[in-house]
C-alpha cells in the first residue's frame, strides 16, 4: 500500500496525536515539485504508519488517513550492491533483471529499505543519461550534490562501460536500455530494498 498526499501539506506525527519534533510538516509538493508519497507499514482506522522520504535514512512516522489517499503497487525492486545487480519483481516473478554501477567506498550506496518518490525523464547524452528513478534513501556521507541535497536514485548514464564497477557517489547507474524499461515497471512508491 502506498500513501499520497492529497493536500499543501502532511503532518508527522511519531506516535498518534504525539507531533514529531524534528519535522512536524511535510510541504506538497516537494521542493523539487515532485508529489509527496509514503510507503505504508501498518494502517489503524485513523492513523497510517508510513516509511517518510527524508532523513535520516529508514525515517518511520505517522500521518492521518484524513490527510492522505491510499493506492496499490504491484512491484517491488531489489538492488544488490555487492553484486552490482538490480531485479525487479512482480511477487516472486522476476520481470527484469540488469547489472548496475554502485558507490564508491568513499561514497557507499545507503543499505536500507526505501521506495521510488519521483521519476524524471532526462535528454540523452548526460551525465545521467535517458532519466532518473529517485528514491527515498539520502547518501551517509554527501549531504549536498549537484545542487541537490544528496539523495540517491537509479539512473541511466554516458558510461555504459562503468556498468559492474564501485564508481558512483552513491546513486545506482544503469544502461540506459535498462533504465528506460524499469521506469515502465515502477511507480511512485514502489519498494526498493537495497541490500549488501
Amino acid at each position: 500500500e502506498v500513501a499520497d498526499a492529497v493536500g499543501a501539506s502532511v503532518a508527522l506525527y511519531a506516535e498518534p496525536d504525539v507531533p514529531y519534533g524534528p519535522k512536524p510538516t511535510l510541504a506538497n509538493p516537494t521542493h523539487e515539485g515532485l508529489p509527496v508519497v509514503f510507503l505504508v507499514l501498518e494502517q489503524q482506522p485513523e492513523w497510517l504508519k508510513v516509511r517518510v522520504s527524508s532523513r535520516p535514512n529508514n525515517l518511520v512516522a505517522w500521518v492521518r488517513r484524513s490527510e492522505v489517499s491510499l493506492r496499490t503497487v504491484p512491484n517491488r525492486v531489489v538492488v544488490e550492491v555487492g553484486a552490482h545487480r538490480v531485479t525487479v519483481y512482480h511477487g516472486d516473478k522476476v520481470l527484469m533483471q540488469a547489472p548496475v554501477a554502485v558507490g564508491t567506498g568513499r561514497t557507499p550506496t545507503p543499505i536500507g529499505e526505501f521506495f521510488v518518490d519521483g521519476t524524471v525523464v532526462l535528454r540523452p547524452g548526460g551525465p545521467y543519461g535517458t532519466g532518473q528513478i529517485s528514491v527515498s534513501g539520502f547518501s551517509n556521507v554527501l549531504h549536498s550534490f549537484g545542487g541537490g541535497i544528496g539523495q540517491i536514485a537509479m539512473h541511466g548514464t554516458n558510461r555504459p562501460e562503468l556498468i559492474g564497477q564501485d564508481v558512483s557517489n552513491g546513486c545506482i547507474r544503469m544502461t540506459n536500455e535498462s533504465l528506460d524499461q524499469m521506469m515502465g515497471l515502477v511507480s511512485l512508491g514502489t519498494p526498493v530494498s537495497v541490500v549488501a
